[in-house]
């Protein structure tokens, strides 16, 4: 078993893929024959998925749909105090969740070929996000 820390640039609001930058931080998966990884993020407003890894439009329908699905500026907000886009961002970070959990096989993760980990942010200026990266096999 072995866990990583994992600090990942500020981005632009939107969904990001960040499968690259998790797995040069942990260079041990490639002894584990048959495990998990497990990556979570230590924030209440960004969050995890899996999905599509090639065609950049998803990411853009994502956000799009998000945004449509959980408004800023809703008069009914009471936690208003950093901003419009804040209770929006926990709201989409509560749907998709802080964790993904990913099989590995023969040193790799098990992603599907058209899967990627997806950075989820959902503020306008989130900063720099934490992640906890597990992973743990034989």
């Amino acid at each position: 078993m072995f866990q990583q820390s994992v600090q990942l640039a500020p981005r632009k609001r939107g969904f990001h893929l960040i499968t690259r930058e998790i797995l040069q931080t942990i260079p041990e998966l490639q002894t584990v024959k048959a495990g998990m990884c497990q990556v979570f993020i230590q924030h209440t407003s960004a969050s995890l998925t899996i999905n599509e890894n090639a065609d950049p439009t998803v990411r853009v329908d994502f956000e799009t749909w998000f945004n449509k699905a959980v408004p800023e500026d809703d008069p009914d907000y009471i936690h208003t105090d950093e901003g419009p886009d804040d209770m929006p961002a926990h709201l989409k970070a509560a749907l998709l969740g802080s964790s993904v959990h990913i099989p590995v096989a023969n040193g790799k993760l098990a992603l599907g070929t058209w899967q990627g980990i997806y950075l989820c942010e959902h503020r306008n200026h989130g900063g720099y996000r934490k992640l906890v990266v597990t992973v743990w096999g034989s």
